[in-house]
């Protein structure tokens, strides 16, 4: 049976809104023990991500007060997507392609964007033991591990 991102993928999303501040965001980050945030407007509709990245990138570089910045203003956009029953390889690929450590997933009979089903991160190959047995999807994988952890 061949592994696909829903079997690997963490389902626990945790959003914050667009107008929180990025000190608000950074103690979500801390207190629900994650590395990212879909950012939500005010009803509810995602508008982008807020990870850890994002905050020493984009905030603790420059001189500024985290509870004057919103989360807004740093959310990396556009949310990249994958399909749930997509490879492990192919998700990694995606990640080396745009550069990102983290997808949203997404099921392709649901039509409604909101509804996403889970969040894929380069911590979620590594916690995986069992490899795809094809050299070329392990290659890429082991190569988009070494790229960021």
């Amino acid at each position: 049976m061949t592994t696909i991102v829903r079997d690997i993928m963490r389902k626990r999303l945790e959003t914050i809104e667009d107008s929180a501040s990025v000190q608000d965001a950074a103690k979500k980050l801390k207190d629900k023990e994650v590395s990212s945030l879909i950012v939500v407007d005010i009803d509810g509709k995602p508008q982008g991500l807020i990870t850890e990245r994002d905050i020493v990138t984009k905030v603790c570089t420059s001189d500024t007060f985290t509870s004057t910045i919103t989360s807004k203003q740093i959310m990396s956009v556009p949310l990249i997507t994958i399909d749930s029953t997509t490879t492990p390889a192919v998700a990694a690929d995606m990640m080396l392609q745009h550069n990102v450590r983290h997808l949203l997933v997404i099921d392709s009979d649901k039509l409604d964007s909101k509804n996403f089903v889970g969040i894929i991160t380069p911590l979620d190959f590594a916690r995986y033991e069992e490899f795809p047995n094809d050299e070329v999807n392990k290659d890429e994988i082991d190569r988009m591990l070494q790229y960021y952890i």
